[in-house]
């Protein structure tokens, strides 16, 4: 952890970094602005507590936090604009209680992110259900090899990934509450079209159409949530957001164990009715989402709900505590579109290099096992319905460690510590898998895989780490796109690594060596990166201390009032590693 004072005139300026935020927060003392009411004590202020030991606050004690807004001179520069959809919501003397917050919070879990929640799980429902498919003869239905299918999720990943940032754009001019539902509409006509699905040709088409719709999807959302949650709060959200990814695949795969015995019904196949029940429920999800996201904390009001979700008193809490956390947000409106020349400028952005790097590699040695395990399964001579339930641990197994691991950045206070512990994960267990001959049991290995894809899930904690080190509203918009298009291209490397003539020709599974020495070297590469990622940060912080401490009081003022740096460029920003 790094912390970098500065004082001018009588405003205590604190910037606090350590490995799970990059916040800027005002102490100010209390003769600095006599008017403005006293804020409560702040957070950051108290010595960290190990998890289990969560600070506890007087309920009716000032929740309040210190910031820019307590001190006249910094408020005029903060203040939100007059075209931001909350400024009427804008109080800087306003002060509520840890009981108020408290509720507040609580009552936007319910109303937002459970929600969220049931979305992305739609998402998951319809992109993982080829899987299930996978055990009900889908390839040999429709005359396809194991290249083809590559070639599938090959053109999944590429369209998802050409979508990411159109999406951004299309949700930064018209609005998440607008473009998601409308995306979700969109791709699950897409999905439930499968039903019809008859050869190679017709399998591409909805591989291409459903990435260009699904596409942008996750950092739209993520943008959304920022709307009404803080910094602290919302990496923890988001492992909750991700972990309906592993409760669809555990669904999916019990909920396909019956769907799938339709097959012969109609004189159709089982995989049919999947493709098409699931995507009527996307549909159904997809058409209420239109009623179910407001356009911001203060804009829940409309002719279905004429009352809103939040009294007047609730909005201004959310409104302040979220600016108080990160003036930025109020930066952009939520009907602010972003031009060419900002995008090419984030996306010039070297300090975010390693980050799109890791983006790019550090799931590739889990993911070729993932996506085959039900092949793999059915290839070790289980039937439709074992291969289905046999699924399921791995996804329990991935579910838990994907939320120990998003507490863990939090306790250890380390990105680099947290996100690099996948790598050691899966080495050892791929340096077994490429030992395994054809006379390695079939449970052996069926345990092996499984842990393999049990892998702890890191992505919403490197999606956080991005997010947090590219700092404003416009930059993160960006960010969290280019960060995305990157993990899409993760996922193409990866559906490439095993191959047809990679297969043993005696049991067709992958027993040979080229695929998993491909995982074991990545592997090992990936600890390289995040090592190298943790030196490159910190020395980045090292040097900016070193040229900050050296200038007195009034030249880092002047540098404040005077520079054109911007977000992650400035003198007194440090990124978190």
């Amino acid at each position: 952890m790094s912390t970098v004072l500065t004082k001018a005139e009588d405003v205590i300026e604190v910037i606090v970094c350590d490995e799970s935020k990059a916040t800027k927060e005002a102490y100010i003392p209390e003769d600095s602005n006599p008017e403005a009411p006293t804020a409560g004590s702040s957070v950051r202020q108290a010595k960290r507590r190990p998890f289990w030991r969560k600070p506890k606050y007087e309920l009716d004690s000032i929740a309040t936090q210190p910031s820019v807004f307590d001190d006249p001179v910094t408020l005029e520069i903060y203040r939100p604009p007059a075209a931001w959809e909350n400024t009427h919501r804008f109080d800087p003397s306003a002060r509520w209680t840890w009981r108020e917050e408290y509720r507040v919070v609580k009552k936007i879990d319910v109303r937002i992110m459970i929600w969220a929640f049931i979305m992305f799980f739609s998402l998951d429902l319809d992109r993982s259900n080829i899987s299930q498919a996978n055990t009900d003869n889908f390839l040999n239905d429709l005359g396809l090899t194991t290249n083809d299918f590559n070639l599938g999720n090959t053109l999944f990943k590429l369209c998802f990934l050409l979508a990411e940032l159109p999406s951004q754009l299309i949700s930064k001019r018209i609005g998440p509450d607008v473009w998601v539902p409308s995306q979700m509409v969109l791709w699950s006509f897409v999905s439930l079209s499968q039903f019809w699905l008859t050869n190679r040709a017709s399998f591409l088409a909805t591989r291409c159409l459903l990435g260009f719709m699904q596409g942008g999807f996750i950092p739209d959302m993520v943008l959304y949530l920022s709307y009404f949650y803080t910094k602290s709060e919302l990496p923890l959200r988001l492992a909750w957001f991700w972990a309906s990814n592993y409760a669809a695949e555990i669904i999916s795969a019990l909920t396909a164990s019956a769907i799938l015995r339709l097959r012969g019904v109609g004189g159709q196949a089982g995989w049919r009715y999947l493709f098409l029940l699931e995507g009527c429920l996307t549909l159904l999800v997809g058409i209420i989402s239109f009623f179910m996201m407001p356009p911001s904390p203060t804009q829940t009001k409309t002719w279905f709900r004429p009352k809103g979700w939040f009294t007047e008193r609730e909005e201004v809490v959310m409104v302040n505590r979220v600016l108080r956390d990160d003036p930025s947000k109020s930066d952009m409106h939520n009907r602010e579109g972003l031009s060419i020349k900002m995008v090419f400028k984030v996306f010039l952005d070297w300090r975010m290099w390693p980050v799109y790097m890791m983006g790019i590699l550090h799931m590739v040695p889990v993911q070729p096992p993932q996506t085959y395990l039900t092949l793999i399964l059915r290839n070790l001579g289980f039937s439709t319905t074992e291969t289905n339930l046999l699924s399921v641990p791995s996804k329990v197994i991935g579910l838990f460690t994907l939320l120990i691991f998003c507490y863990l950045s939090e306790i250890i206070d380390s990105r680099v510590g947290a996100t690099i512990l996948l790598q050691f994960w899966a080495l050892p267990l791929l340096i077994a898998l490429y030992t395994f001959t054809e006379q390695t049991s079939s449970w052996v290995y069926f345990v092996v895989v499984t842990l393999i894809t049990g892998f702890p899930y890191i992505h919403p904690v490197q999606v956080a780490w991005a997010s947090t080190n590219s700092y404003s509203v416009s930059t993160r918009t960006v960010s969290a796109s280019i960060y995305n298009m990157c993990y899409q291209a993760d996922g193409m490397i990866s559906a490439n690594i095993y191959r047809e003539d990679d297969k043993d020709p005696d049991t067709h599974n992958y027993l040979d060596k080229r695929g998993n020495l491909a995982l074991i070297v990545i592997c090992a590469a990936n600890i390289v990166l995040y090592i190298l990622t943790y030196f490159f940060y910190k020395g980045i912080n090292k040097r900016r201390d070193r040229v900050w401490n050296s200038w007195t009081a009034k030249e880092q003022q002047e540098y404040l009032d005077t520079t054109r740096d911007e977000g992650n460029t400035k003198m007194n920003f440090r990124f978190v590693y």
